[in-house]
C-alpha cells in the first residue's frame, strides 16, 4: 500500500440476500455456528430486516449479513461478487467441516488446494456460493461461547472474497490507483486453464485482505435476487482514516454516495468499473454501542433515529422464528 493513501485493512463485512430469514437464520447459526450479533433493519428500507452473523465478539471483518427481501432467485453471472469465503484456522477446521457439511446434508465440494489454500466449497440453501478457507491461524480469534461448532474450528472472519468482471484493466485501474491494494498473483480455477483470477493484496495479511477477481468476457451479467451478494464493504480504522477516503474518492473523481452514518459504522458507497457495489466502512464504534455485548442479538435494534418510528417499524415487519 502506499504510504500516502488511507488505510484498507481488510473485508469489514458483506451483505447479500434472502428471501427466507428464519431459514437463513437458522442455517448461519445453527449450522455455519456463527452468532447472530445484530437483528435491525435495512435502513434505507425499513419493511425490511438486516442480519448480521459474525464471531463471539462481533468484530469488524468478521460479517456475514442479509436484507430480508422477496426476492427471486439471483441469477447467476458476471458483474458481481461469486464466492464469499469464510476463515478457518487449520486443515484439521477444514476436516471437521467436510464431516459436518455432509452430516447436515449441505451442498457441498470435496477439499481442494486453490491457490496454495486448503478450500472446501459449499452453499447455503437458497444457492450462496461459499468456501471455508483455512488461514493458517493468521490473526486474532473470537470464538463464540453458545455455537454448535467447537472453538478451534469455528469461522474466524471473512476472506478472501472473489468477483467476477468481464475486463479486468478499469477494475484493475480502481483498485491500484483509487484504492491503494497491490496485484500479487494469479491463479486458475481448474488445472490446465490459464490462471483467470488476479488477486488484490490490502494493508492487511492473509485472505482477511485479498480481493480476488475473475475475468469471465464471455459470461452474461447476473441479476440479484436470492442467494446473491448486494455489496462487499472494507474496514478503515477510524473516523480520520473515512475522511481521508472520502477526499480521496472526490479527488479521484469516484461518484459516491457521500458520507453515511450508520451508527454502528460510518460508510461511503461506490461502484466499481464493473458494477459492482463498494463499501469503505469504519471498525468502530461497534455493535455494542446500543447493546451490551452479551446479549447482542436479542432484540430489534435501531439507531437513534429510527427509534421514535419503532412501532411503525415493527408492524410492518413480519415474525421471525428466530
Amino acid at each position: 500500500m502506499q504510504d500516502n493513501s488511507p488505510a484498507l485493512t481488510g473485508f469489514h463485512h458483506l451483505t447479500a440476500v434472502t428471501a427466507q430469514a428464519s431459514q437463513n437464520h437458522a442455517f448461519y447459526t445453527q449450522v455455519l455456528g456463527m452468532r447472530l450479533v445484530k437483528k435491525t433493519v435495512n435502513q434505507d428500507d425499513v419493511s425490511s430486516y438486516h442480519l448480521f452473523y459474525a464471531d463471539g465478539k462481533a468484530s469488524p471483518g468478521t460479517d456475514v449479513t442479509f436484507f430480508d427481501w422477496p426476492a427471486a432467485r439471483e441469477r447467476r453471472g458476471t458483474r458481481s461478487v461469486v464466492q464469499t469465503g469464510l476463515r478457518v484456522g487449520s486443515p484439521e477446521a477444514i476436516r471437521y467441516w467436510k464431516s459436518r457439511l455432509a452430516d447436515l446434508k449441505v451442498t457441498h465440494s470435496e477439499p481442494i488446494e486453490r491457490d496454495g489454500r486448503w478450500t472446501l466449497d459449499f452453499e447455503d440453501p437458497e444457492g450462496q456460493r461459499l468456501s471455508l478457507v483455512d488461514d493458517g491461524g493468521l490473526g486474532a480469534a473470537d470464538p463464540w461461547g453458545l455455537s454448535p461448532v467447537p472453538a478451534a474450528s469455528q469461522i474466524r472472519g471473512l476472506g478472501p472474497i472473489r468477483m467476477s468482471v468481464p475486463d479486468l484493466r478499469p477494475t484493475d485501474r480502481v483498485l491500484t490507483a483509487v484504492m491503494a491494494m497491490t496485484k500479487v498473483r494469479e491463479y486458475s480455477l481448474s488445472k490446465g486453464h490459464a490462471p483467470a483470477v488476479h488477486v488484490y493484496q490490502m494493508g492487511g495479511k492473509g485472505p482477511s485482505a485479498e480481493l480476488h477477481v475473475l475475468v469471465e468476457p464471455s459470461a452474461a451479467p447476473s441479476r440479484l435476487g436470492a442467494g446473491g451478494v448486494h455489496h462487499v464493504a472494507f474496514r478503515t480504522p477510524n473516523d480520520e482514516e473515512y475522511e481521508r477516503w472520502e477526499e480521496r474518492l472526490v479527488e479521484m473523481g469516484m461518484p459516491t454516495s457521500g458520507p453515511v452514518d450508520r451508527f454502528y459504522f460510518r460508510s461511503l458507497y461506490f461502484r466499481e468499473p464493473g458494477g459492482i457495489l463498494f463499501e469503505i466502512a469504519t471498525d468502530g464504534p461497534g455493535f455494542a454501542t446500543d447493546e451490551k455485548l452479551e446479549s447482542l442479538g436479542k432484540r430489534l435494534a435501531l439507531p437513534p433515529f429510527l427509534e421514535p418510528r419503532r412501532r411503525e417499524i415493527e408492524a410492518g415487519l413480519k415474525p421471525l422464528n428466530l
